[in-house]
């Protein structure tokens, strides 16, 4: 029963789906800081509100939080691009690999 489920961990590359999984979490706890305790407070003034979490446009009845919507906004992009810079790495070392 150990050697099968040595073989399954070596297959399907768990331990590696266990390390991307970690770091991940670790990048989105890293980016939300970086949003919420740098960017958005340089934002702050442009918003016209005192902190960027009080940010709110009143449509009539309406009110909707435009300083959360851009600090998640912000976490979104910067996620993204941190992925699509790990993604194009790594498929050009596949590449090369392949040659």
């Amino acid at each position: 029963m150990f050697q099968e489920f040595a073989k399954f961990l070596k297959e399907f590359n768990v331990v590696a789906l266990a390390v991307a999984f970690i770091m991940g979490g670790a990048s989105t706890a890293l980016v939300n800081s970086l949003v919420k305790d740098v960017l958005m407070p340089i934002a702050t003034p442009f918003m016209g509100a005192e902190s960027w979490k009080e940010a709110l446009w009143h449509i009539g009845p309406v009110t909707i939080a435009i300083g959360s919507f851009i600090a998640e906004l912000f976490n979104f992009l910067i996620l993204a691009l941190i992925i699509f810079i790990i993604v194009k790495k790594l498929l050009k070392m596949e590449e090369m690999a392949k040659k």
